[in-house]
């Protein structure tokens, strides 16, 4: 028995010590996910800033289970293990959204996902995405990749924009588009800068008709003679993913001063990233591509700029 299944000491039996034990399990359980996001490393911590604290918590909330579910694709360990974790964990979701808390971010998790009106077929989407990197990734073509990309990074955008709000007299139905467009540029532009670490793990995730377009596949990727070849595959994949962010741009008049704030941080960053594999000339293997720190302060004190209206 977890902390978040045990009343705390000295409570008596009744309804209002079951509302009260409710509360602490809440807080702690928005406690554990707020250590999971500052744990993992990313620079997303640091965007949330930018939102009031309940939206901010939600946001851990919400960062905490993608961080967990993807954790369960690709820790060590026998790969034949994988597919049972991650049906337990889908199993997990479905108890907590009925009541039922097995883990201790399911509270803060589910109270995120009542609170903000998050469907919670969006949560069930990544874990469909995630399958596909429980073993080796070959994608057809680009509407199997675009599935994916849906799958593991839009459904998260989606979710998010409902934490973050629409303005008053703003459909999400207008957001909704936008907001999938951004997911796709994200992990377009994910997919790019990983290529190597992927390839290392037996993960193709470019469309093997455009490799056999470009007559580039993943044996020619580090052969001098096919640096053409290569660079125009990744000047495709690169415009694409420009395409996407251009698409996305429509989301920005329709959030709140705080939503428009954040999404600029995000996307500003990715977008960066991108530029910085345009400027190394596609080497995405020597070493990983990042931000350095001082570009990553600018798109944070930008975001800060366009909460408090400077532009």
């Amino acid at each position: 028995m977890t902390a978040f299944s045990a009343a705390p000491v000295g409570f008596v039996d009744g309804p209002a010590a079951t509302v009260r034990a409710s509360r602490i399990r809440l807080r702690q359980s928005f406690a554990y996910c707020r250590a999971i996001t500052a744990a993992a490393g990313s620079s997303f911590p640091l965007a949330f800033r930018l939102l009031p604290a309940a939206k901010r918590s939600a946001m851990e909330a919400l960062y905490a289970y993608m961080r967990l579910s993807d954790d369960l694709a690709d820790q060590p360990g026998e790969l034949g293990q994988r597919p049972q974790k991650l049906a337990a964990w889908r199993a997990s979701l479905t108890a907590a959204l009925a009541g039922d808390f097995t883990h201790p971010i399911h509270p803060a998790l589910v109270e995120t996902v009542r609170r903000f009106a998050i469907p919670a077929q969006y949560l069930f989407d990544t874990l469909d995405g995630l399958e596909t990197d429980l073993g080796p990734v070959r994608i057809a073509n680009f509407p199997e990749l675009y599935r994916y990309c849906y799958r593991v990074a839009s459904a998260v955008g989606l979710a998010c924009i409902r934490i973050w709000e629409v303005r008053a007299g703003i459909a999400l139905s207008q957001a909704d588009p936008p907001a999938e467009a951004a997911g796709i540029a994200f992990q377009l532009t994910n997919i790019l800068r990983d290529l190597g670490e992927d390839l290392a793990r037996d993960r193709i995730y470019l469309p093997a008709d455009e490799l056999a377009q470009f007559t580039c596949g993943p044996e020619r990727w580090h052969d001098p003679g096919s640096r053409d070849q290569f660079e125009a595959l990744m000047h495709f994949q690169v415009m694409r993913a420009r395409d996407y962010y251009r698409r996305s741009e429509a989301l920005v008049p329709l959030l709140t001063a705080d939503g428009r704030a954040i999404f600029h941080v995000m996307a500003g960053a990715y977008r960066r990233l991108l530029d910085e594999i345009e400027r190394r000339h596609y080497d995405v293997f020597t070493h990983r591509v990042r931000l350095p720190a001082w570009r990553k302060a600018t798109v944070y004190l930008a975001g800060c700029g366009v909460k408090w209206g400077l532009w």
